[in-house]
């Protein structure tokens, strides 16, 4: 039996990666199941600093639903239960432009070719507020430890929430954070990685501070990522491992990784593509701003973590141009979506780039066919209105909706100061 007093909290994550949501009391979480809760069309698309891109088809005319199922229900703090929404049109059918359902008809394409994918998140978040940032070491151990007692209320919140938290360590820059979660199947892991933002958030305030998963929170200062790993099995046998191509890839692994590859850079406009991500996804950061993969490799787009003693998960790729701007649903569609057309089309792995990308010359860029993650905006829009993965996984109604959201929040930020801009948007894509 509900208490009375418990909320329930049903959220979707909109075209610019800001979750969004609706909140009843316990007594009404039949009717949240069964018929929904009211979101104008035009929630799809609010900009980063709620800017409304409206379309003809989304505006203020027009109703939709938010609904959730009560088994998805999960405790995030006392008394509040959240579960993912998905968007509904009144007489029940799924919107077009619910990007939940977008993954969930990608992973059945994946099904239908016996392939199947496990995908883990490590999410970057810098923590403002007390003391975080005094005394700082990259990656150090005071630094960690300094937020003992946050970690170990973060895990405490976690366990109740049924989230795997597989580990916690202080990042780069100061007052930067990364938890990695365990790896899940599409669905779930992106559920997931909405719940770690929430339980965060919700933890760093019980302690006088706040969360930022802005790619760039501090002008000058590191971005935050949200990077993606994947491993893909075929009638339950991995891909990624057991074969006879680099680090044990089979064929179909290699043509998935050259896939990837072969498409990363047409769907950068729904990785990375926030009024902030192109200050993040520069040579020499770790962001992954050149396309290319290599074993162990963090500066390039796609990171090969090969099958070893060290990776109790076997074989997956890491996609590292990915950050928290991205909704979470699309972002993973799109990424299984390249990977399967490159199995679909027999694609070949490129040579791997086994150094810093940004040390190599021209020449020797070309030989690898390495070039650099696009972050002009009018370039990244084109190459996603283009590309033949998006259109069939994500959808034209999406797709057009992603770029009326993002040519606004170009034309209203692009003259703008770094600062300003940082300042902004800094808390943008908190929970």
């Amino acid at each position: 039996m509900r208490r009375t007093s418990e909320l329930i909290v049903g959220s979707i994550v909109d075209l610019a990666g800001v979750s969004r949501a609706k909140v009843v009391p316990a007594n009404r979480v039949d009717v949240f199941v069964a018929s929904g809760m009211g979101a104008s069309p035009s929630w799809s698309v609010f900009c980063a600093d709620d800017a409304l891109a409206f379309t003809e088809e989304l505006s203020a005319v027009g109703d939709l639903r938010l609904r959730i199922a009560e088994s998805d229900l999960r405790a995030v703090g006392d008394d509040v239960s959240w579960a993912p929404a998905t968007l509904h049109e009144l007489d029940g059918s799924v919107s077009a432009v619910c990007s939940r359902t977008a993954l969930r008809r990608a992973v059945t394409t994946l099904a239908h070719d016996n392939l199947e994918a496990r995908v883990g998140h490590e999410i970057e978040f810098t923590l403002f507020g007390g003391n975080v940032a005094e005394q700082w070491s990259a990656y150090g151990l005071g630094a960690a430890l300094a937020q003992e007692q946050f970690v170990r209320d973060l895990l405490v919140n976690a366990e109740r929430a049924q989230l795997n938290i597989e580990q916690f360590h202080a990042e780069y820059g100061p007052g930067q954070f990364e938890i990695s979660l365990a790896p899940d199947s599409p669905l779930e892991a992106a559920d997931n990685l909405i719940v770690a933002r929430i339980l965060i958030c919700r933890t760093a305030r019980s302690h006088g501070m706040a969360a930022s998963f802005s790619p760039m929170p501090v002008v000058g200062g590191s971005g935050n990522g949200a990077h993606q790993h994947i491993s893909l099995t075929r009638s339950g046998e991995p891909i990624l491992s057991g074969g006879r191509r680099d680090h044990g890839m089979s064929e179909a692994g290699a043509s998935a990784v050259g896939g990837l590859l072969a498409h990363l850079a047409d769907l950068g406009a729904v990785l990375a593509s926030s009024p902030l991500s192109g200050l993040r996804l520069q040579p020499d950061t770790w962001s992954g701003a050149f396309i290319c993969w290599g074993h162990e490799n963090r500066e390039a787009a796609v990171r090969f973590c090969a099958e070893s003693i060290g990776n109790p998960h076997g074989a997956n790729v890491e996609v590292k141009v990915m950050d928290s701007s991205a909704n979470p649903y699309l972002a993973t569609a799109v990424i299984l979506g390249a990977m399967h057309a490159g199995i679909a089309g027999a694609l070949s792995l490129p040579p791997e780039v086994s150094v810093n990308p940004s040390g190599l010359s021209e020449v020797e860029r070309a030989a690898c066919s390495v070039t650099r993650m696009p972050t002009e905006m009018g370039e990244m829009l084109q190459r996603l209105r283009r590309s033949t993965v998006a259109q069939s996984v994500i959808g034209g109604a999406i797709i057009d909706a992603v770029v009326a959201v993002k040519e606004l929040e170009h034309s209203r930020y692009s003259e703008l100061d770094a600062s300003v801009l940082v300042e902004r948007l800094r808390y943008a894509w908190s929970a």
